[in-house]
């Protein structure tokens, strides 16, 4: 009988758990971090204001689905561009950015700066929203 509530119980846990990932993921969150490593400047539009720098992994179940989301945003969007850095040989950079999951999106301005950061696959309205103001008119 011990056995069934373990069972339950880890179902239980592991339920919240996914409820909370899928619920907390895809949120913009303003950024304080300041200005990003070289490695993410080596990949920024020059030509855009604000550029979507995706952090994805080999081993990425959804990168892909937020790779093809990203480039129709930043397609449809004056000034935001869309690049992708692979982190898969690179985590030491992961771990200077603090990345805890892929996919991982960074958003960056002109100058250098982090702006905002989505965890997961972004929620289309709410990263339009949280970019604006850091869009051309």
């Amino acid at each position: 009988m011990t056995g069934l509530y373990v069972a339950l119980g880890t179902v239980a846990v592991a339920m919240v758990f996914g409820f909370l990932v899928r619920t907390l993921g895809g949120r913009a969150r303003p950024s304080t971090a300041g200005a990003v490593p070289d490695e993410l400047r080596a990949v920024l539009d020059p030509g855009a204001a604000v550029t979507l720098v995706q952090l994805s992994t080999e081993f990425c179940g959804t990168c892909k689905q937020t790779r093809v989301l990203l480039a129709e945003i930043a397609d449809g969007t004056a000034g935001l561009a869309h690049a992708e850095v692979d982190l898969t040989e690179q985590p030491e950079l992961a771990k200077r950015l603090a990345v805890l999951r892929t996919p991982t999106t960074i958003a960056v301005g002109a100058s250098g700066a982090e702006l905002l950061r989505v965890g997961g696959i972004p929620k289309r309205e709410v990263l339009l929203t949280s970019l604006r103001p850091h869009l051309p008119a």
